[in-house]
């Protein structure tokens, strides 16, 4: 028998100001309790009105649709796609993140689970069904594409975000169906590249993503910090333009990445390799270096979510390589992907471990689900065996017979880090971490067995070893903040220096480079764990050490990170710059000390620009960061301190890539033993149907 929306009540009705209402069998008493739910802090207050306003759509909606749509919202809030209606159904705490932890569970506030612990899965989705606000996906009528939600077998979207999965699984079909050309003497250039196949020895990976690459018009290179990314996309690019520069047509390569701080390493990192390329001149001047962010490749259009380049004026290029994309969101790949000519080669270069973007989709990860495993198929195998002369028979790779695993044959995973070796204690932490192996981590931790491994427990929230080490670092070798801000004061160039001097900009470039020794991250924002609070932590500490001379909104020293892209000053979101007296240039007062931001340019040449504090609207403290505003950076010392409470954020790929921006030093600060351990054993579960589609497509061919 069909039940009501009331029948899924605990009775009596919950004893808070909600129990002077009337049952909620009605979408108003639905949207009043969802106003609760926004006061507690549980639903976002854009969940709120987006359920308000499909009400003024259909005002005889059946509740538990409204519901289903704010659900669907919440969780694209919590980086999820869709809403998975009977995986919430079995879990709804879990899979909803609510009542969030350290709540004390609702109190008196009818909690999600109260309303769906007796409801059918089957039911709810007929009722979905049955709405006129619910398209099926299969449906392409006129009328369905008006409608803001849709249905597809058990998942429940947001119109635009099914829109876009579906954009990004029809381009990625028709890519990997493409078959490019490779050269007849592909084995001799691979061999030029890499040198000739050993007879033992591991595998070299790179040399087999390169391969791949070349004859497809899709294809991803991913594996974890210093197994040699960015040098195996400089020697594919070199393996694509040389014979496109013997024919007397060179390609139009464009590098990009998500955020200013990514397209500034990866421009550095390849000015460096190209110059190491055992090629002709021809082929080298013709590999770019300069990479610019994703936003201004598609010509970022301020106060919209349109760009220049799209469907219908496509991208003037040949190849387009992807840095970081991990950070890439769903709703970014599908405009990337649009804007693609048909033509072009797409190359995602990324690390599938760590974090995925902000916003919703776990695209790289998704697409590399398969990558540890391989799946090649007999073909793609002896293929790969034949112009790279390697052999995979003692791999471990699975192998895909059934052709179900069309993504999987253009995709590479490095496994052999060069940065961080057997030796490295920040290595072996990050595999430890990556594997869900707390205790093994935890092990290594203790041991103290390695010198670039360090763990801080705080006895307490007013524990003075926490400030020592923000400022001092670990004796001789980690450094603190106290060094950048030697640097500043030790280095300063004599009074009287012109502004035009060329040894300003060798001092800001020097403050700026000394500021990447430590960086303190974090895994949330709110509390005396969280960013703001340590912010203001550290900076009193840094003026009772008289390392600062005011806490004002300005003081010299003070370093900002870029919340916004302002392309009027050409800073990107994710930018640091640093406050520095200089002299100013003209005028009555030249001569006289002037605040001014140094940020570098990103231009891979250790260029600075100039900003007045007073046109930067978009930037706030960074002696603490998000470890999601980290990603694309690596810094000499990283020190991650964990809250003192479980948070839905705190998961293994947290902990892996905040240990992963660490070149050099590593160390874990605990407020309290054991959140250490439960957030290396709580993975990332990003909800999508990308990879279903994909796979439901091979399926139907085969």
């Amino acid at each position: 028998m069909s039940r009501t929306f009331a029948d899924l009540l605990p009775t009596p009705l919950a004893a808070d100001s909600l129990a002077n209402l009337m049952p909620l069998t009605r979408a108003n008493d639905l949207l009043l309790l969802l106003t609760r739910w926004v006061e507690r802090g549980w639903l976002r207050s854009l969940d709120k009105a987006f359920v308000a306003f499909i009400h003024e759509l259909a005002p005889d909606a059946d509740p538990l649709v409204l519901l289903a749509a704010a659900l669907t919202s919440h969780q694209l809030g919590h980086g999820h796609v869709c809403l998975d209606l009977f995986e919430t159904l079995k879990a709804p705490d879990f899979a909803l993140s609510l009542p969030p932890e350290g709540d004390p569970q609702g109190g008196a506030l009818l909690l999600p689970s109260q309303l769906l612990e007796t409801l059918d899965g089957a039911h709810w989705c007929n009722v979905l069904a049955g709405s006129t606000l619910v398209a099926l996906a299969a449906d392409a009528g006129e009328s369905a594409r008006q409608r803001p939600l849709v249905l597809s077998g058990k998942r429940l979207y947001l119109r635009r975000y099914w829109a876009y999965e579906r954009r990004i699984d029809g381009a990625l079909r028709l890519r990997l169906a493409q078959h490019e050309a490779t050269p007849d003497d592909l084995a001799q250039r691979l061999d030029g590249l890499f040198g000739p196949a050993r007879s033992a020895g591991p595998v070299d990976w790179q040399k087999l993503a390169c391969a791949l690459a070349t004859r497809g018009a899709f294809s991803i290179v991913t594996g974890g910090p210093g197994t040699g990314k960015t040098t195996t996309v400089v020697r594919l690019l070199a393996l694509l333009q040389a014979p496109a520069v013997e024919a007397g047509q060179p390609l139009r390569i464009r590098l990009a990445a998500p955020t200013g701080k990514a397209a500034a390493r990866l421009t550095e990192s390849i000015s460096q390799q190209v110059q190491s390329l055992t090629v002709p001149e021809s082929v080298r001047e013709k590999i770019p270096c300069d990479v610019t962010t994703v936003h201004r490749l598609l010509g970022s259009r301020p106060g919209t979510r349109h760009f220049r380049h799209h469907a219908g004026n496509r991208l003037p290029l040949d190849v387009l390589v992807i840095d970081e994309a991990s950070m890439i969101d769903l709703e970014m790949m599908a405009n990337l992907l649009d804007a693609l000519p048909p033509h072009a080669r797409l190359v995602l270069l990324g690390d599938k471990d760590q974090l995925a973007s902000v916003e919703a989709g776990a695209v790289l990860g998704d697409l590399c689900r398969d990558a540890e495993a391989g799946w090649y198929s007999p073909q793609t195998r002896q293929w790969l065996e034949s112009v790279s002369g390697e052999s995979l028979q003692e791999s471990g790779l699975r192998e895909d017979t059934g052709g179900v695993h069309p993504l999987a044959q253009q995709v590479v995973m490095l496994r052999h880090s060069r940065r961080f070796g057997e030796g490295s204690g920040i290595g072996q932490l990050a595999r430890r971490v990556n594997q869900q192996l707390p205790d093994d981590a935890r092990q290594l931790l203790e041991a103290r067995s390695h010198d670039d491994v360090f763990s801080l427990p705080l006895k307490g929230e007013h524990d003075r070893a926490l400030e020592h080490l923000l400022l001092e670092g670990h004796g001789e070798g980690p450094h603190g903040y106290r060094h950048y801000l030697t640097v500043l004061r030790d280095q300063r160039p004599a009074l009287g220096t012109s502004f035009d001097d060329a040894v300003w900009v060798d001092w800001a470039r020097a403050v700026l480079r000394a500021f990447d020794t430590f960086q303190l991250l974090c895994a949330v924002r709110k509390g005396p764990w969280g960013v703001e609070g340590l912010n203001q932590r550290i900076t009193s500490a840094l003026l009772k050490a008289r390392l600062i001379d005011n806490d004002q909104q300005w003081y010299e020293g003070r370093p900002v990170l870029m919340t916004r892209n302002d392309y009027g000053l050409g800073l990107m979101n994710g930018d640091i710059g640093i406050a520095l007296k200089l002299p100013e240039r003209d005028g009555p007062d030249a001569g006289k000390p002037l605040l001014r931001v140094a940020f570098p340019r990103n231009d891979g040449r250790g260029g600075v620009r100039f900003v007045l504090p007073s046109r930067l609207n978009d930037v706030e403290t960074v002696y603490a960061m998000t470890v999601h505003k980290s990603q694309g950076s690596e810094f000499a010392h990283t020190a991650l301190i964990l809250p003192d409470a479980l948070n839905p954020v705190l998961t293994k790929e947290l902990i892996y890539t905040g240990i992963t921006r660490a070149k050099d030093w590593f160390t874990l600060i605990e407020p309290r033993r054991g959140i250490f351990e439960e957030a290396v054993q709580r993975k990332v579960k990003r909800l999508s149907g990308l990879m279903l589609e994909l796979e439901e497509g091979a399926e139907a061919q085969g």
